[in-house]
């Protein structure tokens, strides 16, 4: 069972379109319990928690069992709020997106009930709202219960603690006694006992037991933000945050695949791990990421099961995960063998509910953070440089540029030229003229010597940037993007620096790649 695809569940070819095209991999616990008793027609009490996927747990049954030749309602789903049900008409559709005439609504108090009205006529398989609104429709005779074969409770008990029992009892006396009734509950009060022997037929019941772990090393914390604000907010923690490795949690495959081609394109190293690499693709990504040649990985549940890497110092889940227990699975990858481990949480404003879930079943505080300010940023960048200079001069190496130094301090203060030596570096590190300012205060005793320039016939023109070439060179090279020097772009072409025994091997391969769809041509540059 712990095994079962999606396919094994069988669901028809629409479906599973649908679901590859979102990017999920496997069906979560609650899928593989219940959908094959709901594909098989039984009533179920499904005893599961929001966070767990039951909403993909009683849709796709729902759909596949729908009648496309009759237009009136045939699955009828209640949920406590208006926001849920929302929620749960947007998932239905992106479930049902391969399917020609599949309608769905969502119909709840505060929005127009004509606009409802109006939308039903034309004609709605499967209509989710709240009790009173649904009530309200039944009376009106504006929802047609004749054909209905399927009833979903969600979230039961939160509807019993609203005061919508006798809503829900009204409704399911008026709907056919041959449907079939799924009942989804967080808790099993007495109620809702009493419900489902009341209007269920000999339901099989089903629960997940969820595994709970505790997460005492790691510090836990969220950001609030809109869905088209994640990658910016990302892109600044990121840069606050650039101690050690860090694994970035996606929910699907295709969102794995979005996120590493946005960060590649900005200038950061990273990779992608899920189900559809091979176990060589998977084998490589791994070594480069404990080898520190990438310091970002960005991988789907699926992927990450097993991951064993010690010095992983931060997790950021870009999408909050769709079980529980994919969270504390997710923030273990830090904080092991002892260490402290920080994570971060993305939350989007209909998931605070599933945060507070998350917090109640890991038994631990997840503080919000204010989104870091561009101020925040730069504060910490110039904390950052300030410790780069003083691990440089605790390692020595700095004769030929103390006599530098002590020229210009012949007609300046040794402070304005250390000041405009930080000014140089930290704005060619904001340009993007070199990747990180490590390089430009390297201890190991490089020298220019140790470089080699590389021509390449792509500029500005072509809406090519410095992090561009960086990504290339440091990807197709199979290098540390500290080990890149300096890049110098212009409107038609571009130099890079590179270390001169890769000189040659980088020429030829950057012969064979696009960047950003435009063919390479590489060479020796001549030497400055």
């Amino acid at each position: 069972m712990n095994n079962i695809t999606f396919k094994q569940l069988g669901l028809m070819p629409e479906i599973l379109k649908a679901i590859d095209a979102l990017g999920y991999e496997e069906p979560t616990p609650i899928q593989k319990a219940a959908m094959p008793a709901v594909m098989d027609g039984k009533d179920i009490i499904g005893q599961a928690q929001t966070g767990t996927g039951k909403t993909a747990a009683f849709s796709m049954p729902v759909i596949q069992k729908l009648s496309l030749d009759v237009k009136g309602p045939q699955a009828l789903i209640l949920t406590p709020t208006r926001e849920l049900a929302v929620q749960v008409a947007d998932e239905i559709s992106k479930f049902s997106k391969y399917l020609s005439g599949v309608k769905t609504l969502a119909i709840y108090g505060g929005q127009p009930i004509e606009r409802q009205i109006k939308a039903l006529k034309a004609g709605v398989q499967i209509v989710v709202g709240t009790p009173g609104r649904m009530i309200d429709h039944i009376n009106r005779k504006t929802i047609k219960l004749n054909n209905v074969h399927t009833v979903v409770l969600d979230e039961a008990d939160q509807m019993l603690d609203m005061g919508f029992l006798e809503d829900i009892e009204r409704i399911l006396q008026e709907t056919p006694e041959n449907r079939q009734t799924l009942l989804f509950s967080a808790t099993m009060p007495k109620e809702i006992e009493n419900l489902a022997r009341n209007y269920q037929k000999k339901p099989e019941k089903i629960k997940v037991v969820h595994e709970v772990l505790t997460v005492p090393l790691i510090e836990q914390y969220y950001y609030e933000v809109k869905p088209h604000e994640k990658l910016e907010v990302l892109t600044r923690l990121l840069d606050m945050e650039k101690e050690g490795l860090t694994i970035i949690f996606c929910r699907t495959k295709k969102g794995v695949d979005e996120l590493v081609e946005s960060l590649q394109s900005r200038g950061y190293f990273s990779e992608g791990l899920h189900g559809d690499l091979k176990q060589s693709q998977r084998d490589r990504v791994m070594k480069k990421f404990r080898e520190g040649t990438v310091d970002l990985l960005v991988a789907t549940d699926v992927a990450a099961r097993g991951l064993d890497v010690n010095n992983v110092h931060i997790v950021i889940n870009y999408d909050i995960p769709e079980d529980l227990e994919y969270y504390v699975h997710r923030i273990g990858r830090t904080g092991r063998a002892g260490k402290a481990g920080v994570t971060y949480t993305f939350v989007t404003g209909r998931q605070i509910g599933l945060l507070k879930s998350i917090e109640r079943f890991t038994k631990s505080k997840i503080r919000r953070k204010p989104i870091p300010s561009v101020n925040d940023l730069a504060e910490r960048q110039r904390e950052v440089f300030k410790k780069r200079i003083v691990s440089t001069i605790e390692a020595g190496h700095l004769t030929p540029y103390i006599s530098l130094t002590e020229t210009l301090a012949e007609e300046y203060s040794s402070i304005e030229v250390a000041a405009a030596l930080a000014k140089i570096i930290m704005e060619k590190e904001r340009t993007g003229l070199v990747d990180r300012s490590e390089d430009l205060f390297d201890d190991t005793g490089a020298t220019e010597s140790d470089k080699a320039r590389i021509f390449i016939n792509i500029g500005k023109r072509d809406r090519i940037r410095a992090a561009d070439i960086l990504g290339a060179v440091a990807n197709e090279g199979g290098i540390s993007g500290r080990e890149v020097g300096t890049i110098d772009l212009f409107d038609k072409y571009a130099f890079v620096e590179v270390p001169k025994n890769q000189a040659a091997k980088l020429v030829k391969k950057l012969n064979k790649i696009r960047i950003k769809g435009k063919k390479i041509n590489a060479e020796p540059a001549n030497q400055r």
